[in-house]
């Protein structure tokens, strides 16, 4: 798959977001995204995920422009900001609530997911009683579950202690090797370096 952002702008209420973007992301590798906050790295998330419309610019997944379709795109799964769920319902409980809108996996793959992200051993309680880092944990599992080409994390190390984290940089790592496309972006420049094959920088609505 090869997914393209084509001179891409945003505005809000006549302010700039981002101006005139333009990348290119290819199989079986992982690009990061660095910059301060309200840098416009969630809103081209949001574009890339067809979530948003560009003020101009288009994206294409294999020379197609879901957003002209009014369609989603297919096969991409993300977590942008914080993630949200039933706060009464396990773990487990909120991802096969999601698993069945589709229908596609089984438990087997659910508790494979949090196996990945090293949650497995909360997986039977409530989503109301985890940490912040177990919130992200979840989130990430729940854009895993499915087995998508395209997996876009949006901070997703947010929180999350060092154990965990290493375990899920390995799979993501593995999932590159299955010719996944990944974005992500992280404050810690160091998880960028140790991921990347491509960081981009946000500054000032440029992409550089």
């Amino acid at each position: 798959m090869k997914i393209e952002v084509k001179n891409v702008s945003k505005e809000f209420k006549k302010i700039s977001i981002l101006e005139n973007v333009n990348m290119t992301f290819l199989d079986g590798h992982i690009y990061g995204f660095q910059g301060r906050n309200g840098s416009g790295k969630s809103v081209l998330i949001k574009i890339i995920c067809g979530l948003y419309k560009p003020t101009s610019g288009h994206v294409f997944y294999d020379g197609v422009e879901y957003t002209k379709l009014n369609e989603y795109v297919p096969n991409v799964r993300a977590l942008i900001e914080k993630p949200s769920f039933f706060p009464d319902l396990t773990g487990f409980e909120n991802l096969k609530l999601l698993a069945n809108i589709q229908n596609k996996i089984t438990d087997k793959e659910i508790l494979s997911s949090l196996e990945n992200v090293n949650l497995i051993n909360e997986k039977d309680k409530k989503f109301s009683k985890y940490s912040l880092g177990m919130k992200q944990k979840l989130g990430i599992a729940q854009v895993i579950m499915e087995n998508p080409h395209v997996l876009i994390l949006d901070e997703p190390f947010n929180g999350v202690e060092k154990e965990s984290v290493e375990k899920i940089k390995t799979y993501l790592l593995e999932e590159k090797k299955k010719g996944k496309i990944i974005i992500l972006t992280s404050h810690t420049e160091e998880d960028l370096k140790s991921l990347a094959d491509k960081i981009y920088t946000f500054d000032g609505g440029k992409v550089e």
